[in-house]
């Protein structure tokens, strides 16, 4: 049973509260030019937390090579009006990834952090549309150049199941 939210909480992520099937799209190798996209499926549900100030995103991967779990944590800070999303990958239980920190301005996030790939620098990048109308979609994509240039490498679009939240 869920908790109630707080009446103000902010609605940025609303449309992905809920299950969904998601097609996913990732490039077999990233950062080296691969033009090699991986088409596999999985499954998503995400519920509101902390009174509406965050979610928690419940993952089954279907990747060619097995199933695996994990989950995205989200939450909002009212001090500077920033999302910080976060990632746990099942198969490495012990490590949430670093977050990405940004905003939604007319439908669509834009997220970023500084992590390192296999020992180089990157900038990662994560963006939201929740354009009305249409079915919810998530890309990746990191940049070894400081910004300069990007790679998508990961797509996700939702469909969903049913609906549920606060």
């Amino acid at each position: 049973m869920l908790l109630p939210c707080e009446a103000h909480a902010p609605a940025d992520f609303d449309f992905i509260i809920g299950r969904w099937r998601v097609a996913h799209r990732r490039l077999a190798a990233r950062l080296c030019g691969s033009q090699d996209w991986v088409a596999f499926e999985g499954e998503s549900a995400t519920t509101k937390i902390l009174g509406g100030y965050g979610n928690l995103e419940d993952n089954l991967l279907k990747f060619p090579e097995g199933d695996f779990r994990a989950a995205a944590l989200r939450s909002f800070c009212e001090a500077d009006g920033l999302w910080s999303i976060w990632w746990l990958d099942g198969r490495n239980p012990t490590c949430l990834d670093t977050p990405v920190r940004g905003k939604f301005v007319d439908h669509i996030g834009l997220f970023y952090a500084d992590d390192v790939l296999d020992g180089q620098a990157i900038k990662v990048r994560f963006t939201w549309f929740a354009l009305p109308g249409q079915a919810p979609a998530w890309e990746q994509a990191f940049s070894s150049d400081g910004g300069l240039s990007w790679e998508t490498n990961w797509q996700m679009t939702f469909y969903p199941v049913d609906s549920a939240g606060c």
